[in-house]
């Protein structure tokens, strides 16, 4: 498969194009890739508003009935509800590993045994978030890609 980046102007709509033999996992699997790439979620912080790209997004937690997104430069307050930001970025590697937490299964570098049947995860930013035990399993199917 070769692969080839051309860069264009603002008069351009950017493209993403997939030229193949055959629909294959592999195609359909770039292709769920570059679609979850793609969005923004609107987070307050400081009595600002801003727009978060999901890609930044590290981490997403409940606390006292309030929504935090967690990036690597701050932490900003959203009006969504964890189940719905559950639902929303489905698509978008983003996964439940405790009641009140979701984590972008992109931002992780590694995940090792804790105790009690759970799991830490190592964010790229080097933030530890702890995956319950009840989670342990479909986080396991995820990374398998099933």
């Amino acid at each position: 498969m070769n692969v080839r980046i051309e860069q264009v102007g603002n008069e351009h709509d950017e493209l993403v194009l997939i030229r193949c033999r055959a629909v294959t996992d592999e195609v359909r699997e770039i292709e769920s890739f570059v679609k979850s790439r793609a969005g923004s979620l609107t987070g307050t912080s400081d009595a600002k508003q801003y727009e978060i790209a999901v890609t930044d997004i590290c981490y997403i937690e409940s606390v006292d009935g309030k929504t935090f997104l967690y990036t690597g430069d701050g932490v900003y307050e959203t009006a969504y509800r964890i189940y719905e930001l559950e639902e929303l970025l489905k698509a978008k590697h983003f996964l439940r590993i405790s009641k009140p937490m979701l984590v972008n299964l992109m931002k992780i570098r590694s995940i090792q045994p804790a105790f009690n049947g759970r799991f830490t995860a190592v964010l790229h930013s080097g933030e530890k978030v702890i995956i319950s035990r009840n989670y342990v399993k479909q986080l396991k199917a995820a990374l398998k890609g099933e």
